[in-house]
């Protein structure tokens, strides 16, 4: 059981997908859902300053803040790297936020986007120690932080500052057991260290729902929910999940969330036998059979990380996954051993068991991911 009493429900309002009309969030619509996801027994809500260019923010004070008692709902917000450079920033942004939001506390507030480079820079910047401060004074009641990287790099976050109450993780079916996002890997980490989990990207940035035909089937023809369904179900179907967010854009989606989670149900034997068809057949359809065994990293000159970098481009073929370019730039390759950093050198293919041409590969990966202004 997690130790969130204040949280109602299972799942939670992610605010950066708002619903758009002529670029700027539709607040009338906004309100709309604001006010079925809390007539429904919802209350959690999920943003940050850079979401939607800082309208998320300012939308979330006009539609819930300004209209509904503090004690109906929580908030969430996050310290994001750019909006700081120094200890003495800190404070001041996140009194910011406050101000934006309209609130004197927030529920929860989050580490953003950790990865080692990020966790490098808060460490620096006492920013987790000024956020245990700001909880010592009420301002916050939990603190928490989101995460994209490897599970080692977690274990080494939860071991530096235990004080961490909660992680927030990208959990999905087909991420689970991803190489490269590390989604169990990094659930059976945060479990270890007593963190409960919110999960973000249950749908995989809506690439879950947009499934092949044949995946597709396999899920309809149970005729138990939408296809989004399964993969929100599988999300919060772990015990050490406590919350499990969706961004949102207009009422439909809403209402089919709020028809399944309502009164959660753990998914039958049946549900997951059908999910793990859909894995099959989208792991079936991989264009690199890379079975992740890393023998290929350990003589590569150029420290690659062949099987991550493999793994994103699986991600941006398959699933159209947006989130492929963040791993491919921001966590594998951020300091050099970008694919097209390769020399042919031949020796990662020596010792490939599944006998991939490397090289050629690569250089398919480059073509993705680091020509692409060459392209446009």
């Amino acid at each position: 059981m997690h130790p969130f009493s204040e949280v109602k429900k299972k799942f939670g309002f992610g605010c950066m997908r708002l619903p758009m009309k002529d670029g700027e969030v539709d607040r009338e619509e906004f309100c709309r859902m604001v006010d079925k996801f809390l007539e429904e027994g919802f209350n959690y809500f999920d943003t940050a300053h850079g979401y939607l260019e800082g309208k998320s923010e300012v939308a979330i004070r006009h539609c819930l803040v300004d209209r509904y008692p503090r004690e109906r709902y929580l908030l969430a917000d996050k310290l994001t790297a750019p909006y700081f450079n120094s200890a003495d920033d800190v404070r001041p942004f996140f009194e910011k936020q406050l101000e934006i939001c309209g609130v004197e506390y927030f529920d929860f507030y989050l580490m953003h986007a950790q990865s080692k480079e990020n966790f490098a820079k808060f460490k620096n910047c006492r920013a987790y120690e000024q956020a245990f401060e700001l909880k010592a004074e009420g301002k916050i009641r939990h603190v928490g932080l989101s995460f994209h990287d490897t599970a080692d790099v977690l274990e080494e976050i939860l071991t530096t500052y235990p004080q961490v109450e909660f992680v927030q993780l990208q959990l999905n079916y087909v991420d689970w057991e991803d190489a490269a996002v590390q989604s169990k890997k990094c659930y059976e980490v945060a479990t270890k260290h007593g963190k409960p989990v919110v999960v973000m990207e249950p749908v995989k940035g809506g690439t879950l729902v947009n499934l092949p035909e044949n995946a597709k089937e396999v899920l309809t023809s149970l005729h138990g929910g939408s296809v989004a369904s399964y993969a929100v179900r599988f999300a919060a179907d772990h015990d050490n999940v406590f919350m499990v967010l969706s961004g949102m854009s207009n009422m439909e989606q809403m209402c089919d969330n709020l028809s399944y989670m309502k009164d959660f149900k753990p998914l039958t034997d049946t549900e997951r036998e059908a999910i793990g068809k859909v894995c099959a057949i989208l792991t079936s359809l991989h264009a690199i059979p890379c079975t992740a065994c890393r023998y290929c990293t350990e003589g590569c000159p150029k420290h690659i990380s062949i099987p991550d970098l493999f793994s994103c481009l699986n991600a941006k073929n398959i699933y159209h996954d947006w989130n492929a370019d963040y791993y491919y730039g921001e966590v594998y390759t951020k300091h050099g051993g970008r694919a097209s950093d390769c020399i042919a050198c031949g020796k990662c293919e020596k010792v490939c068991p599944q006998h991939l041409k490397i090289r050629e590969l690569l250089r398919d990966v480059a073509r993705e991911f680091d020509h692409k202004q060459e392209r446009t």
